[in-house]
């Protein structure tokens, strides 16, 4: 120690005459305090070497930064090492080289402005726990400072953190990681802790975890034969060109043995190759397991000083003794930032190294392979199983969306094909026959011809014609095949990947819910109160149902609101463009109306779709569910809910509500008193459906999925850029250093669940589904957004966001159920939007009963009633009586009732009760035909297919059989040993007589035949 506190030692020459050391670590600040801690670790084992021993000794950093003499971080390490980041791949290993980065937690740390510290990379040993400390200093151990400059205030939120993290990180090493801490990064204030799970702390948690490893048994999967067979490859060389080339995409003919991991039966599984044996998506799910499972029970400020110690109540003393904080409590209390496991290496550049992020970003994220199939086996290698069956069942779903397509086009060619041949179209467009049909508004709106709305009756014809009943029950056998297909294969799927035993255990506790059972059994505490295990019942959360209920009753009564809000736009801009000075604006007032209120639908839909998944999630949060699980399906049924009434409520307003509480000429229903309701046009409500389907489905899709998904993503990255530009400049040898893996990883956006992906796919699901009678082309761009989407997500996950925890499933969990919901829900939508919105059921009436003919001339006239003028109550009529160039004495309105000159004049008329019962009674026997027939699909469909319900009883019968043998060879082991034994034991019997043999001697002889067996 000299005399300005520089602890100087004596270094051998032969640790330093090579040129560097390699290796060499510096330890925490405060390396004063404890002289005869570990100081180095050398020769890449990480074991404590005194320096007594080693002859190496390290000057005090801490002691030159108080006597002024600070290097740069880049000089210094550059100095012990020449390219310290090329051993071990720039992030993917630790500093060795040799272990491998298994997951990687992130946390900000402060430095002192008046004195810029030597920023250290400190390595954990596994050996045993150990206090490291952060380049913050505490109070009291710093040096004399120069320049006369003030000590900084210490923040003691930020100590509080720092303490926080070394228990933590301490557990961990107990637990059996191996940590590596990095500050010295091109990131400013950000620190790195890479953790690496060892071979014995795999073992043990894929023992507790029952992972399914392959063992060295191999058979043979059943193939098909005879006919079978050369169709299956008749089938694999046409659609060769379209399989992805990637390795396990392969068919198989031969399949592994799988069994639970076992520490005792290692012999049984394939360990020739240990760093493979454990991938990288189950080694860094083996480690999010640790991280959720290990704890820290450290309180705020619990080791803080002055005013710190002073803020210890009572009830900070008790926390102390039961509150635990795992990773997701840490993460939401800012202890750290992040956590996250990496990605493989680069996706992109001539010298990237081959990996399967590279592969999926060629084979599978990359528009250019929009026709392939999907890698899935390597989505789920790579990514883990709940993210391998949603892109799975998208596939599915996407494939099965192209008969429905062709179906639809087909449909919709009818329709064009006979619009020529429609009788009742043909009859509005004559302009021979003179309808004067009666006022569309009071006052300003005049009379009309008939034949002025013939582009939209022949528009009609397109999708209201006798094919669309046909494609209704078409897509509802549709939905049922396709739920079934899915099953089958998600069965095929849980074989493959081994999940077929597989059983979802209870998560542990969330840490809000742990935080609230604390706060519960602290306050029973507080009253003096036994408390035995705590739990939150429903009166605890009693409030948040009742705030749930309430919003969620507000949010559909808002969106309502916003619907009714629209129909008054709609409304008064017709009575607007009716006094018009422009012919083609008085000529366009339908088309004009309609769309501008469909856009309007749309920015609103948009809008209200953010705003209710932020609330959903605000609500469930409230809630306090237990598990994550729990949770996510809360979430789940709240968020589609509130989308799903802000998706379909216009549409439901056009299908049902439009034009059926009109009132008649004379006698009309008036909201507020001066706005009267809209009404049909001539040819029904059908076509403003279908624009209004269109608009919202394909506006929806193009840019709430598509155009947000790449732009969001696009500014946030563009705003992280700015916030890191704007940071203070870095040196300049520090920017020419290549980021490493975690660093670049660190910037890409984190994953934020599967939920929007699953739930813009299940509302399109039902644009397709639920109202198809009035949309044949719904299917079509559904599948064209698809092939996109699934390219979208695909680079998103690759490029885009942080790799996400490898998670177990064996199925979509809730997402079915809505599906099935959906599903059904869309055979009683489409009975009564064919019954009810269409004119199917009124033509049918009349050709059976009312033509004269038996053809459909006379439809149109037979479902128009007479109208006297002069019943027009006071200042209902229009100005201008003479518009049409004559005057009018009787006008026509859509509607069944009497004439002017009956008894009962103005009221309902027969034909109404005899469409109406015609209506009901194809509701009802539409609905219950095609349930039943949805549901024979679903009973002669079995769910698993045969050949992979054989293939499970084999893998267990083998399963048997291999166990079988191990028993077998042990009792034959024992046998020969005991065999053994008794020989070895006769000859010592037989030699034990013998005069020249002492006794000595054969007790010796005997005692060796024992110690040999």
């Amino acid at each position: 120690m000299d005399k300005d506190g520089i602890d100087l030692h004596r270094i051998p020459r032969e640790s330093y005459t090579d040129g560097g050391f390699h290796g060499v670590e510096f330890l925490p600040e405060d390396f004063r305090e404890a002289p005869n801690e570990t100081t180095m670790r050398v020769n890449e084992k990480y074991s404590s070497l005194p320096a007594e021993e080693k002859g190496i000794h390290i000057i005090n950093i801490r002691a030159i930064e108080d006597i002024g003499y600070v290097r740069t971080e880049s000089t210094i390490l550059n100095s012990f090492s020449q390219d310290p980041d090329a051993n071990c791949k720039y992030g993917l290993y630790f500093r060795d080289g040799k272990r491998k980065v298994d997951y990687i937690l992130v946390y900000h740390y402060k430095k002192s402005s008046f004195s810029r510290t030597l920023t250290r990379r400190i390595h954990f040993n596994d050996l045993g726990p150990r206090s490291v400390k952060h380049d913050q200093p505490l109070p009291g151990k710093g040096g004399e400072m120069n320049m006369d400059e003030k000590e900084p205030h210490m923040d003691y939120h930020e100590d509080d953190k720092r303490f926080r993290r070394e228990e933590y990180e301490s557990n961990l090493m107990q637990a059996g990681l191996e940590l590596e801490r990095d500050e010295d990064t091109k990131i400013h204030g950000l620190g790195f802790v890479k953790i690496h799970a060892p071979w014995s702390a795999l073992c043990r948690e894929a023992e507790f975890m029952k992972l399914k490893m392959p063992t060295k048994k191999v058979y043979q999967i059943h193939q098909p034969h005879g006919l079978l067979k050369k169709i299956n490859s008749v089938i694999q060389k046409i659609t060769e060109p379209i399989q992805p080339k990637v390795a396990e995409h392969k068919q198989q003919t031969v399949k592994r043995l799988s069994y639970p991991f076992s520490r005792e039966k290692q012999h049984l599984f394939d360990l020739s190759d240990k760093e493979s044996f454990f991938d990288s998506k189950t080694r860094s799910t083996i480690v999010y397991e640790i991280l959720k499972r290990t704890t820290c029970t450290k309180a705020k400020y619990s080791m803080g000083k002055g005013e710190g110690r002073k803020k210890e109540t009572t009830l900070l003393n008790k926390r102390r003794k039961c509150d635990k904080y795992g990773i997701t409590s840490l993460l939401a209390n800012g202890v750290y930032s992040a956590a996250y496991p990496l990605h493989d290496g680069d996706y992109e550049g001539e010298r990237v190294e081959a990996n399967d992020r590279k592969l999926l970003c060629e084979e599978w994220a990359s528009y250019g392979v929009f026709y392939k199939y999907q890698p899935i086996d390597l989505v789920r290698k790579y990514f883990g199983e709940k993210i391998g069956l949603y892109f799975a069942w998208l596939g599915v779903y996407t494939q099965m969306l192209i008969p429905a397509s062709i179906v639809g086009i087909i449909v919709f060619l009818y329709g064009c094909a006979t619009v020529d041949e429609n009788i009742p179209s043909m009859e509005m467009c004559d302009q021979r026959i003179n309808i004067t049909m009666c006022p569309l508004c009071d006052r300003t709106c005049s009379y009309w011809k008939m034949s002025s709305a013939c582009a939209t009756a022949r528009a009609s014809h397109l999708f209201d014609n006798p094919a669309t009943v046909f494609f209704s029950v078409f897509m509802a056998l549709w939905a049922a095949t396709f739920m079934e297909h899915w099953k089958r294969k998600q069965m095929r799927l849980n074989y493959r990947w081994d999940l077929t035993g597989f059983e979802e255990e209870e998560d542990h506790p969330r840490a809000e819910y742990e935080a609230k059972v604390l706060e519960k059994s602290l306050r029973k505490e507080y009253r003096n109160k036994e408390t035995e295990k705590e739990k939150l019942t429903w009166k605890d959360r009693f409030p948040a149902y009742f705030t749930n209920f309430v919003s969620i009753i507000f949010m559909i009564g808002l969106t309502f609101a916003i619907v009714f809000g629209v129909i008054i736009y709609r409304i008064s801009t017709a009575a607007a463009l009716a006094i018009s000075s422009s012919p083609a604006g008085r000529s366009n007032i339908r088309v004009t109306v309609t769309a501008t209120a469909v856009i309007i639908n749309l920015v609103v839909i948009i809008i209200l779709d953010e705003v209710y998944g932020c609330i959903a999630r605000w609500l469930t949060q409230i809630e306090v569910p237990k598990t994550d699980k729990s949770f996510e399906e809360r979430l789940i049924f709240k968020a589609f809910l509130l989308k799903f009434v802000n998706a379909y409520t216009p549409i439901f307003y056009v299908a049902f509500f439009k034009g059926r509480f009109v009132g008649r000429p004379g006698d009309y229903v008036y909201i507020f008193h001066s706005f009267r309701m809209e009404e049909c046009a001539p040819g029904g409500c059908l076509m403003e459906l279908c624009i209004q389907l269109s608009i919202i489905m394909l506006g929806k899709q193009l840019i709430q999925n598509n155009l947000f998904e790449i732009g969001i993503p696009k500014m946030k990255k563009l705003i992280r850029y700015l916030k890191l530009k704007q940071r203070r400049p870095v040196d300049h040898e520090e920017h020419l250093k290549k980021k490493q893996r975690y660093e670049v990883d660190y910037n890409l956006e984190p994953f934020a669940g599967l939920t929007p992906e699953y739930m813009e796919m299940i509302i399109q699901f039902g644009f397709v589904t639920l109202f198809v009678a009035s949309f044949p082309l719904a299917p079509l761009f559904a599948l064209l957004n698809n092939i996109i989407e699934i390219r979208l997500d695909a680079k998103k996950f690759v490029t885009e966001l942080r790799r996400p925890v490898a998670v177990r499933a064996k199925d979509i969990g809730i997402w079915y159920n809505i599906l099935r919901g959906v599903g059904k829900l869309a055979v009683i939508i489409n009975a009564f939007v064919i019954s009810f919105t269409s004119d199917f059921i009124p033509r049918l009436v009349y050709l059976y009963m009312y033509s004269e003919n038996g053809t459909m001339h006379g439809f149109v006239n037979h479902t128009l009633s007479y109208f006297n003028v002069s019943d027009f109550q006071e200042g209902t009529a229009p100005n201008d009586n003479l518009e049409l160039g004559y005057p009018v004495q009787i006008c026509r309105y859509k509607d069944y009732r009497e004439p002017p000159w009956s008894e009962n004049k103005y009221e309902i008329a027969k034909d109404f009760w005899a469409v109406l019962a015609a209506r009901l009674a194809f509701v009802i026997v539409f609905q219950n035909l095609v349930m039943f027939m949805s549901d024979f699909v679903d009973w002669i469909i079995p769910d698993i297919p045969k050949d992979i319900s054989q293939q499970i009883h084999k893998e267990k019968v083998l399963m048997v059989e291999v166990f079988m043998k191990e028993e077998q060879g042990k009792l034959q082991l024992l046998e020969t040993w005991r065999d053994k034994d008794k020989k070895k034991g006769e000859n010592c019997n037989n030699h034990s007589p013998r005069p020249s043999m002492s006794h000595r001697g054969s007790v010796s002889s005997c005692h060796s035949c024992h110690v040999e067996v």
